[in-house]
């Protein structure tokens, strides 16, 4: 295999008529790391992923592999190898033929060709389907196929557009560690596609948040978890309550946020002036029922929703201007004190579980 190359993304915008998809973003992936770009529909991680493999055009800015600037070579001559979402198999022809194309179009004899795809149908655990079509195929297989296909050409890195989207629920999970078994065995960059916070966290070395064309944070999973960059990330990541409000004191170690027409929390110091605008956030997981020890970390609401999940029990409370605030309590926890729907509730968390979160732009 080909060594893997490191990706970098600098002040890339990707503008279509008047809408600019891709906001200058820079972003440097390390060679051999599985990097996924997660976001909403829209966010411009598609652009992104395409304007790497050349099948987009960059408004401006540059994109390396390795130390070559390939910004404006043709997708074959990058070092990079796309899977698309939809597998785009040849109904026609045999795995083999399958996985042998991209040889086949730049000119490799047929043995040769022939040869290095069942070496790769081999590697994807698929050698005993190798005269079968696509259409025999199970979706799994099928995605295997596509891989294959994609790592004929000995890439430097291998792109993955949404490359799970099409597969039922077990199955993602299998594939999911199958993705990351062969990315360790390649040890090529893998740079993939995503809107599931889950799989994302599931296999990346590297997370890249994306909102409107922009890059909200970039950073290992847990990082991205524990310490969210912004208020868009914390909710997007899910299992964060963020509060809203406006910093009304501060101290060399305290910031007391104000909620409009709610209660005062107490979060640790921040640099936003007194009178701004700003957002914290608590870990569902780290509120618990009862009494706050000190003023500031808790208030009573409103019981609005409960689900039981087995192992755990989500609460939902509304109260001291917060419209939806979660609690995921342990099933012990919960049933030495069982709560319904209409009761008020003591909501806390302690103060070190508190994060000051960063504006978006």
């Amino acid at each position: 295999m080909t060594k893997a190359a490191e990706i970098e993304i600098a002040s890339v915008s990707k503008v279509y008529g008047t809408t600019t998809a891709v906001h200058a973003i820079s972003l440097k992936i390390p060679a051999g790391s599985y990097c996924c770009l997660l976001g909403p529909s829209g966010c411009g991680k598609t652009s992104t992923l395409r304007m790497i493999a050349g099948h987009e055009s960059v408004s401006s800015g540059d994109i390396l592999l390795g130390n070559k600037d390939v910004t404006d070579l043709p997708p074959a001559a990058r070092g990079t190898a796309m899977m698309f979402q939809s597998y785009a198999l040849f109904p026609h022809l045999d795995l083999v033929d399958n996985v042998a194309f991209s040889l086949k179009m730049k000119g490799v004899d047929k043995e040769t060709r022939r040869a290095k795809a069942l070496d790769m149908l081999k590697l994807m655990q698929l050698e005993p389907y190798a005269n079968r079509r696509p259409a025999q195929l199970s979706g799994g297989q099928q995605q295997r196929v596509a891989l294959a296909r994609a790592l004929i050409t000995d890439p430097e890195a291998l792109l993955l557009d949404e490359p799970l989207s099409a597969l039922d629920p077990f199955l993602k999970i299998r594939m999911r560690a199958e993705l990351k078994k062969l990315q360790t065995a390649l040890g090529i960059t893998f740079v993939h596609v995503t809107h599931s916070q889950e799989e994302a966290m599931a296999l990346a070395d590297l997370i890249v948040v994306m909102n409107d064309g922009r890059i909200e944070q970039a950073a290992p999973p847990r990082t991205v978890f524990e310490r969210p960059a912004t208020a868009f990330v914390a909710r997007f990541m899910g299992d964060h309550n963020v509060i809203s409000g406006r910093v009304t004191a501060s101290t060399a170690s305290d910031t007391l946020l104000s909620v409009p027409s709610g209660g005062d929390f107490w979060a640790p110091a921040s640099d936003t002036p007194e009178g701004d605008l700003a957002d914290i956030a608590i870990r569902t997981d780290r509120v618990r029922m009862g009494a706050a020890a000190e003023a500031g970390l808790g208030f009573t609401g409103t019981i609005s929703n409960v689900e039981y999940r087995g192992s755990s029990v989500k609460l939902v409370a509304t109260g001291a201007g917060i419209e939806e605030f979660t609690a995921i309590l342990s099933d012990t926890m919960f049933f030495d004190r069982p709560v319904k729907v209409g009761e008020a509730i003591e909501l806390s968390w302690n103060r070190e579980d508190v994060i000051v979160l960063g504006r978006s732009h």
